[in-house]
């Protein structure tokens, strides 16, 4: 089984719409890697197994491993374009990462226990605000994922920005920037009762006489 964060590339030369087009007649997927001391460098992936990779949701707020013509070069995934029409991807941006240097990711929420929410054992139903969220950290520490525990939320209850659960050296990007930032990423609010949805499926129609 391939490793699926690591991405088999090759320079390429050239850029411009017609080099991209080109690329992915071949099979290709045209991309770049940038940031670091080091300038922007133009690449080209195999198409089938961006798609595999891109199977995986912890390739998107991972470390990956960039391999250029068999040289390594640690880069994190900043953005993947597709076509709107088909299951193609045309383009994909990697930026470069530096062990020292802090980063700033998005990574997704995992809503746990929700089965088992004292709010949803009252009636109530679980509306989430964000499936994710940006943070700041060095790469080494940079989570895959951040759990959201929602078992003792009461009904007209929530979770906030700052109610998750962080990993040391990890910090949420929008709350540094004030205490009116913190906010809500899931709610339990009140459900329409069974009973009253079935009334108005049966009233929905007026009776003719």
């Amino acid at each position: 089984m391939s490793n699926i964060f690591e991405f088999i590339a090759e320079s390429r030369s050239g850029s411009g719409s017609s080099m991209a087009r080109g690329l992915r007649r071949e099979g290709k997927v045209p991309a770049v890697v940038y940031g670091g001391s080091v300038g922007p460098e133009t690449i080209a992936l195999d198409h089938n197994e961006v798609e595999k990779h891109l199977e995986h949701e912890a390739v998107y707020s991972h470390v990956l491993d960039v391999k250029v013509d068999g040289k390594v070069q640690k880069a994190l995934l900043k953005a993947v374009q597709r076509h709107p029409a088909k299951p193609q991807v045309l383009h994909m941006d990697f930026m470069r990462v530096d062990a020292t240097h802090k980063v700033k990711m998005h990574v997704p929420l995992h809503f746990i226990n929700e089965d088992i929410c004292v709010g949803v054992k009252a009636g109530g139903v679980v509306t989430h605000s964000s499936v994710d969220i940006e943070v700041s950290c060095l790469p080494g520490v940079l989570p895959e994922y951040l759990e959201v525990d929602l078992a003792e939320i009461e009904l007209g209850g929530g979770v906030h920005l700052s109610d998750i659960s962080l990993p040391s050296g990890v910090e949420i990007v929008e709350l540094t920037h004030g205490d009116n930032h913190d906010l809500p990423v899931a709610q339990v609010l009140k459900g329409k009762p069974a009973k009253e949805e079935e009334s108005s499926e049966e009233g929905g129609g007026d009776s003719e006489e």
